[in-house]
């Protein structure tokens, strides 16, 4: 009879379960440095953990003509992420109509036509911001309108 790996019975050479260690846990050299040789154990020659004396615990104040080395955010900055995440859009869009090129027979009042459904979606997709953004847009206008007129007026 031929040896079954998928036999549940239990085999010489294989640790029965739970006894891929030692009897006890608390002497394995790998989890208890104590436990191994000598030549084993490594000694640091400088300290691990910076020590109180090495650093101040207070801010050092930089003198008023040295050059501030902080990151700021600025508009070439936001104008750059925008511009990746617009491409990264664009990107995602594109794969998006070639994957669905498939024709489908778009219907709109009395018009008829064949489109790939990727194109339809878009267009579909397009004319739905167009309608969130023109009055968007429209009002905004109109309130820089009213607060122009608001400034000029002396009190």
């Amino acid at each position: 009879m031929s040896e079954d790996p998928t036999r549940a019975t239990a085999r010489p050479d294989v640790p029965t379960y739970g006894r891929v260690g030692p009897a006890d846990p608390r002497q394995d050299p790998m989890t208890q440095p104590a436990m191994r040789p000598p030549s084993e154990v490594a000694v640091p020659d400088l300290p691990t953990v910076p020590t109180p004396g090495d650093q101040p615990t207070v801010p050092v104040p930089t003198p008023r003509g040295a050059p501030d080395h902080s990151v700021t955010r600025s508009r070439t900055g936001i104008l750059w992420t925008g511009l990746i995440l617009s491409a990264l859009v664009l990107l995602f869009l594109l794969i998006f109509i070639l994957q669905n090129m498939h024709p489908v027979q778009v219907n709109f009042l009395a018009a008829t036509g064949t489109l790939p459904t990727g194109v339809a979606l878009l267009l579909a997709s397009i004319g739905g911001i167009l309608l969130v953004a023109l009055p968007g847009g429209l009002r905004i206008l109109q309130l820089r309108r009213v607060a122009r007129r608001s400034s000029r007026r002396p009190d």
